[in-house]
């Protein structure tokens, strides 16, 4: 091995393909709630490798356009969906030298909320099918390519977790919403009832939404409309979120 006399040398000789390097990527569990169900954004594949399966969108990290992994996984995002203002945290990374037949690979998973209103899907050169699947059923539906059920799972887990006990379900809304609206949504993320007059108040008496002053029909009256207030979705609520009482 070459002896350098300064860092400067070292860096202006140093090719990063002396050395093996991963296949880096970051995939993206984009959920949202539709016709009363958490859904997954699901891919069909319309290239090699596993060409026809279904997959989480995702893809190569452009080293001439991404400073960052983050900014990686919002370009993903916006492509797929048309959305950039989404709630996106990062859940996981995995790699190994199994879960792509390419070659030893890490991914960065995130996962991303979006409310159903703000979609405007859009197509991608990667896939010939883009569906919105129940995360409940996606393993019966369209089993999923490379390891992204296991991916999937981690972020569901994320999400109905930090749903019983912070304000995170709050990014799933439209921009105004009933109370009973609200509650639902809540409930659809955990995957069970919650006490309707407990979650008002704890919602209420936090003051993380704001009433709009506006009404809708819901049933045979007229239900207030509220929008989401300044306080950010990472709001904490002192307890877990409370089962419906028989």
């Amino acid at each position: 091995m070459k002896a350098y006399k300064s860092e400067k040398e070292f860096l202006a000789n140093y090719d990063i393909r002396d050395f093996d390097v991963p296949l880096v990527t970051v995939d993206m569990a984009i959920l949202t709630v539709k016709a009363d169900a958490l859904c997954v954004l699901a891919m069909k594949r319309n290239e090699f490798p596993k060409k026809g399966r279904w997959a989480l969108p995702g893809g190569f990290i452009d080293l001439a356009r991404d400073r960052t992994i983050e900014e990686a996984a919002r370009r993903k995002l916006e492509e797929k969906t048309g959305v950039d203002t989404a709630h996106m945290e990062q859940v996981i990374t995995v790699g190994n030298k199994k879960r792509d037949p390419r070659g030893w690979s890490i991914t960065i998973v995130y996962m991303a909320l979006v409310a159903a209103d703000q979609l405007s899907q859009a197509s991608s050169a990667s896939a010939d099918e883009i569906s919105w699947v129940p995360v409940d059923s996606v393993a019966e539906k369209c089993k999923l390519a490379f390891d992204h059920q296991d991916l999937l799972a981690h972020c569901v887990e994320r999400l109905r977790t930090k749903s019983t006990y912070t304000w995170l379900p709050s990014n799933l809304m439209p921009e105004l919403f009933t109370l009973t609206e609200l509650q639902h949504t809540f409930e659809i993320v955990i995957g069970r009832k919650v006490d309707a007059k407990s979650f008002r108040r704890r919602i209420l008496d936090a003051q993380l939404v704001e009433e709009t002053g506006r009404s809708k029909l819901s049933g045979r009256r007229h239900a207030q409309l509220f929008r989401i207030s300044s306080i950010g979705s990472e709001y904490v609520f002192s307890r877990t979120m409370e089962g419906s009482r028989s």
